[in-house]
């Protein structure tokens, strides 16, 4: 049978003991520190991953804000360069309707002044065919001067009346 002796039972114990102690010493602590170590190391894996993924998404959104700027700024650009152009069409219009306007007032001074000159010289004749009628019917030679007054006078006051 088994023979148990306190000897032997303490021997055991110190031996499980002693090994322990060198266990922890050589064994765990290795190990415990490599765990730390490399849970250390994990941990900050995790936190750049963290801190390049907070980064990435912070330039993500600046991208998305500079891409809605510059649509707005576009849309302003353009919405300014139809403005411009209206007022530019409509500057041009109002220019051509002026120049158009005064081309038309010109014309009208124009026949106004042919209309009062081709009077004036119908008049002029007239006057030259009633003095050369009147000469030939009271058959003497009256005087040109004096008779020309009186029908220019008789056609202004005809065309007075008018």
């Amino acid at each position: 049978m088994l023979d148990f002796s306190f000897w032997s039972i303490f021997w055991a114990v110190f031996n499980v003991i002693v090994l322990f102690i060198l266990l922890r010493i050589f064994l765990f602590k290795p190990i415990n520190k490599i765990r730390d170590e490399r849970t250390r190391t994990i941990q900050n894996d995790l936190d750049s991953a963290r801190k390049a993924k907070d980064e990435a998404e912070e330039l993500r959104q600046q991208y998305e804000n500079s891409i809605s700027d510059a649509k707005e700024q576009a849309n302003q650009i353009m919405m300014k360069a139809h403005e411009d152009a209206e007022s530019e069409r409509a500057a041009i219009i109002r220019k051509s309707q002026e120049e158009a306007d005064k081309i038309v007032a010109d014309a009208d001074k124009t026949i106004e002044n042919e209309r009062k000159r081709v009077l004036r010289q119908a008049q002029s004749e007239i006057a030259d065919l009633a003095i050369e009628a009147a000469s030939k019917i009271i058959g003497e030679n009256v005087d040109d001067e004096k008779n020309r007054k009186l029908v220019d006078k008789f056609l202004s006051e005809e065309e007075g009346n008018k």
